[in-house]
């Protein structure tokens, strides 16, 4: 199984965003983040985090690129009562029960995201057109014989004229990645 970790190439997203996640922090899109907040209207930073940010469950903060990580069932598990932990506390969901089901949710999505091989680099480009938000996925591949170093050394698009996705939020339970 993989899943997804926030991952800081250097110290742009302590600029970029308002909170920036813990680099190794487990992540998941966050797109929810903005689902009561008239996307049109947002600015600076937080217009940052929704066209750009993954967010860093546990920080609560966003990352601008995440890296596909092995993991276990009891990573996962504890990923999703993580998840629903800080949807009661921090995103006023109703109760537990409630927010583990938007928790699965989110990380079965996450897991969609993991096509690629371990160590790929993630990122995300939100937009939202007539209330409808949609967001794409690339893989940033490392040039031949790069490390994860320097954030502007190594990545080249792996695709640039199309995304990896497309997802429409009102159903994302039937829209998965495309590849």
């Amino acid at each position: 199984m993989k899943l997804l970790r926030t991952i800081a190439l250097d110290r742009s997203d302590t600029f970029v965003f308002d909170a920036a996640a813990e680099p190794g922090d487990w992540a998941v899109s966050g797109a929810f983040r903005f689902c009561d907040r008239d996307r049109g209207k947002l600015t600076g930073k937080d217009r940052s985090a929704f066209r750009s940010g993954f967010l860093g469950v546990q920080s609560w903060g966003w990352s601008t690129l995440v890296q596909i990580v092995p993991a276990t069932a009891a990573d996962r598990r504890a990923l999703v009562e993580l998840l629903a932990a800080q949807l009661v506390d921090r995103f006023g969901a109703p109760d537990l029960a409630t927010a583990q089901l938007a928790a699965e949710e989110e990380i079965a999505f996450a897991e969609q995201l993991c096509t690629h091989p371990v160590g790929s680099l993630i990122a995300v480009h939100r937009t939202a057109t007539d209330g409808e938000v949609r967001e794409s996925f690339r893989r940033l591949k490392l040039r031949e014989g790069m490390g994860h170093s320097r954030a502007f050394s190594f990545m080249e698009v792996e695709d640039d004229t199309e995304p990896d996705s497309d997802v429409n939020l009102a159903d994302r339970t039937s829209e998965p990645p495309r590849r």
